[in-house]
Order: C-alpha cells, then sequence, then structure tokens
C-alpha cells in the first residue's frame, strides 16, 4: 500500500509541476509589448519584473525549464522505481500483447505527460494570458530565486552560443500586418489602417514620388510686373507661386498670393514680383519626406524647392503633399482642378511628345 502512494504521489506531484510550468512558458511567450506596458501603469511591482522579464526572456525561461526538467527526470525516477517493485515481475495482456507493469506505467505516464503536462496547459496559458500575468510573475519570480544557481548556468550557456546582439521581437512589417488584421476584423477602420501603414512607410517616400514636376510647376519670372502678374492672373489658384530669373532652372524664390493681393491694393502694380520674394528650403529630390516635412516645420515653412542630384529643379513640395501621402488621399480645396499632379505631368509630356512625333497617336 505504502509503495502504491508513493507512487501515486510522484507521479501527481510531477504532473503538477510540469502543468504549471507549461502554464507560466505559454503565459510569458503570450504577452504582448503593449500589455506590459498596461500592466506598468497599474502595478509598478509587477510591470516592472514583467518588463525585466520580456527584456531578457532567457531567466524566466531558464528557470521555469530547469524545474520542468527536474519535475520529469524526478517523476519518472521514482514512478518507475515504485513500478519495479509492485509489478516489476508481473505480466499483463494488452491487445494480445503482453508487457510488464514498469512498461505499462512507463507508457502511460508519458502519455499523462504529453496531454495534462503539455497540451492542456499551455493552451491554457495562451488562451487566458492576460488573467494569468500576475499568477505568473509571482510564480516565475520564486522560482529564479529558488534555482539562482542553475538558472545563472542556464543563462552563460545560451549567452555564449548567441552570436547576434539582441533584437526587438517587433518590426514594421508585424506593426503593418497586425494594423492589417484589425482592419479586417473590424477593430480599427479602413482610414485608420491606411494611417498606420502610411506612417510605418513615411521613412521609404522620397521627396521625388509625391513632388509637384517642374513640367507642371506654375512660377513666374521675378521681374514681371504685379499689375502685370495680376492681371494675367486674377483668380490665382496657388497660395505660393515660384519665381525665377531668366530661365527656370534659376528658381530664386517664391511669393505669397496673399502679399500679391495686398501690393495690388496697397497700389504697388509698378513693382517686380521679386520685392515680395521669399527665400526657397531647398531639399534633395532623393530625401526623405519625414526628414523634409520635420524641416519644413523647424522653419515654418510650407513649401521646398526640390533639386536632382545636379542642382537641377525637379519641382515643388508642400507639406499639404507631405500630409496627402501620409493619410492616403488626395485633399483638395474648392479652387484645384488636379488631384495626381505626377500623373498630369505624364498626361502633358504624351501630349508634347505625340506633337513632336515622338509617340504614334492612340487609336
Amino acid at each position: 500500500m505504502a509503495g502504491e502512494l508513493l507512487l501515486a504521489l510522484f507521479f501527481i506531484l510531477s504532473i503538477l509541476f510540469s502543468f504549471l510550468c507549461s502554464i507560466w512558458e505559454a503565459v510569458l511567450l503570450s504577452i504582448s509589448p503593449s500589455y506590459v506596458e498596461q500592466v506598468s501603469a497599474n502595478s509598478e511591482w509587477v510591470g516592472q519584473k514583467l518588463k525585466a522579464f520580456k527584456k531578457d526572456i532567457d531567466v524566466p525561461l531558464s528557470g521555469i525549464l530547469t524545474l520542468n526538467t527536474l519535475a520529469h527526470t524526478v517523476g519518472a525516477i521514482g514512478v518507475g522505481a515504485q513500478a519495479a517493485k509492485l509489478w516489476g515481475a508481473t505480466y499483463f495482456e494488452v491487445l494480445g500483447f503482453k508487457f510488464t507493469g514498469e512498461a505499462l506505467v512507463a507508457a502511460g505516464m508519458t502519455l499523462c505527460i504529453l496531454i495534462l503536462s503539455e497540451i492542456i496547459p499551455k493552451t491554457i496559458g495562451a488562451t487566458y494570458w492576460k488573467g494569468l500575468t500576475n499568477f505568473t510573475v509571482y510564480s516565475v519570480q520564486f522560482i529564479v530565486w529558488l534555482l539562482f544557481p542553475l538558472v545563472w548556468l542556464s543563462k552563460m550557456i545560451t549567452g555564449l552560443l548567441k552570436k547576434d546582439g539582441e533584437k526587438s521581437v517587433l518590426s514594421r512589417t508585424d506593426f503593418s500586418v497586425m494594423a492589417a488584421i484589425g482592419a479586417r476584423e473590424g477593430i480599427i477602420k479602413q482610414g485608420e489602417y491606411t494611417i498606420i501603414n502610411n506612417l510605418l512607410k513615411f521613412n521609404e517616400v522620397r521627396a521625388k514620388d509625391v513632388m509637384t514636376p517642374r513640367t507642371v510647376m506654375v512660377s513666374s519670372d521675378e521681374n514681371e510686373l504685379i499689375g502685370d502678374y495680376y492681371e494675367k492672373n486674377p483668380n490665382l489658384r496657388f497660395s505660393r507661386v515660384p519665381i525665377f530669373k531668366e530661365k527656370v532652372d534659376e528658381m530664386t524664390g517664391y511669393f505669397l498670393k496673399d502679399a500679391l493681393l495686398k501690393a495690388v491694393i496697397d497700389k504697388k502694380k509698378d513693382q517686380p514680383l521679386s520685392t515680395l520674394k521669399r527665400s526657397f528650403t531647398i531639399v534633395n529630390e532623393v530625401e526623405s519626406i519625414a526628414a523634409i516635412f520635420d524641416t519644413l516645420i523647424a522653419k515654418k515653412e510650407q513649401i521646398a524647392l526640390v533639386v536632382d542630384e545636379f542642382g537641377g529643379v525637379s519641382g515643388i513640395l508642400t507639406t499639404e503633399d507631405i500630409i496627402e501621402t501620409l493619410f492616403g488621399l488626395e485633399i483638395m480645396d474648392e479652387l484645384d482642378h488636379t488631384a495626381d499632379m505626377q500623373h498630369y505631368a505624364r498626361e502633358q509630356w504624351k501630349k508634347r511628345a505625340k506633337k513632336m512625333g515622338i509617340l504614334e497617336n492612340e487609336e
């Protein structure tokens, strides 16, 4: 009777500790970085410990796996020894085959370990990880303290085997995929997903991708008189107009539509447009719009002149162009007639090319 009690005790303790280890492991691996921040806001001690665990996941996992190994090893030895004493020489017939009692107990324990200490607890941990977070943090911290020498040794070994430095578990692609899943499941709106996705790609978009090309850029000679320009453009659609000296590649600045109207009111029609001139912020066409946006905000400017690698004028870029890119839509006011200026530029080039005979007329 005593032998059977010992066998049951070894079996129960082995399965119990292994069950807990599997739950702790599943919970720790399921906790997301955002939830760590939520926990930190509500519980300082638990939050700090959780941050430490997630930052150096080898420490808690070493403690969990060490305890799990001890539970399996001691349990298997204890159960096997008691089974050998009780039924070692006894044979049992199962489905026409004869097995020793020790073999049957070993097979039964293996099956129980698979189901009771792996499949079931890991499913529970992965499903209910939020509710089990506090219990896991306190329990794992105790295990790490209790098995500190073995945890330290395990950490040293894993540290020697690791070649690459620690990397974040999240990447831009991960965030983009999570946003796409959220939009598909209705957690976030499609417009919100567009903004998130555009924001993640913000640094990859270059000035030449969103600028208004030079070929469709409205500009004027700086020596033209204010009155003459106003008579030609009484319904000026643009709030900022680039001006040049002699030719377009010699951009000298731009003037504000409001400044032009004020000069007309103040009877300064005989003055050249250069008197209204403001300096351009100059950016390279391969520079990211994120960096350009920061520059424009810092300078409190709304427009930049885009140049190529040789200093030639490529086009202009405004904060409106950048915001349109971020929001994934074209912001048009009541005076705008062309939403996609680059598409418009290509169409204009096709028309000129057809007139010159470069392209054949489309049927």
